[in-house]
């Protein structure tokens, strides 16, 4: 592999990855505060499909990502009302939730657009469209510097580089604000925080509602950057991939980034490289697309260390009287 390949697999990873890690913090977020949230999938679709009408139908990108990100909150409005107020099965919400957008997504761009489950191609205001760093077409042709500034850190949209700016961010929020360490001892200890005079359900929101965000810019960059448009579940379980990173991570932000570019990478080669012949032995490319969810099994069968989820994770919290 020559280095201009190596760039551009790596260019691909980070596009790739970006879906992935803001589902990943979303989950981050929810999970940190006890409430479990297998419904990322979900709200991302849901975020998609409307981002992408929207864009569709006004023309402007930045009305479809407020579009998508309404949708995605109140889906998890829905999950917190089940979970946080009537104390219901977290998993099982989760799961609504997901049937809920696989369905619904399928059936109102049916009935809107009439092509099939999809929604009309995007083009000009509709997407994001990628950002150019200044002199990156002077530098591209600089050794080993200009195609790392021209083709890798610059030519992207706007939506990635907010995803990788949230990682710094989520890591201050939670470790060094008084509401990440509250948010956290919800996760934790729901009582004692609640000794303490501060709203378990009030924090529990709040996680939710954040998580809701993510997955609406998620969403929004898989139908307007990443691709042109919706299509029927096209998230393709990339919300169950970022949970499994999440463990991956032990829920620890910089090493969910570390975990959603190793899942990317997965992708970005599977896309790049497919019927690889290994002396004579063809891999077909139906393996290396399966690369990422085989790597989401073994996370998930334990071959990354014990990870231990916060303590009072998917319990309903009940004041004591």
């Amino acid at each position: 592999m020559d280095f201009l390949t190596l760039i551009q697999v790596l260019d691909s990873t980070v596009r790739l990855a970006v879906p992935l890690l803001l589902a990943c913090l979303a989950g981050l977020y929810s999970e940190r505060a006890g409430i479990f949230d297998i419904g990322l999938e979900g709200k991302m679709l849901m975020a998609a499909f409307f981002s992408a009408a929207i864009a569709a139908v006004t023309g402007s990108v930045w009305l479809g990502l407020l579009a998508g990100i309404a949708s995605s909150l109140i889906l998890s409005g829905l999950h917190g009302l089940a979970s946080i107020t009537f104390r219901g099965n977290q998993l099982i919400s989760g799961v609504a939730i997901n049937f809920l957008a696989a369905g619904m997504t399928v059936l109102v761009a049916q009935s809107w657009f009439s092509q099939g489950g999809r929604t009309p191609s995007l083009f000009g205001n509709g997407r994001f469209e990628p950002i150019t760093f200044p002199f990156a077409d002077a530098l591209s042709d600089v050794p080993v510097i200009g195609p790392i500034y021209s083709e890798l850190l610059s030519g992207h949209s706007i939506l990635v580089y907010v995803a990788f700016l949230m990682v710094p961010l989520t890591w201050w929020i939670l470790f060094r604000t008084r509401f990440g360490l509250r948010l956290r001892a919800v996760g934790e200890n729901p009582a004692a925080v609640d000794t303490a005079g501060v709203s378990v359900v009030g924090l529990r929101y709040a996680a939710v509602a954040i998580c809701g965000v993510l997955c609406g810019i998620a969403g929004a960059y898989l139908a307007t950057a990443l691709q042109a448009g919706f299509v029927k579940d096209m998230t393709a379980g990339r919300g169950f991939i970022a949970l499994a990173a999440l463990i991956f991570a032990k829920w620890r932000p910089w090493q969910a980034m570390g975990a959603c570019l190793l899942f990317g990478l997965l992708q970005a080669i599977a896309l790049r490289f497919q019927n690889i012949d290994l002396g004579g032995v063809v891999i077909p490319v139906q393996v290396m697309d399966a690369l990422p969810y085989i790597l989401t099994v073994v996370i998930l069968a334990g071959f990354v260390g014990k990870a231990v989820p916060p303590r009072a994770g998917g319990e309903p919290y009940v004041k004591e009287r």
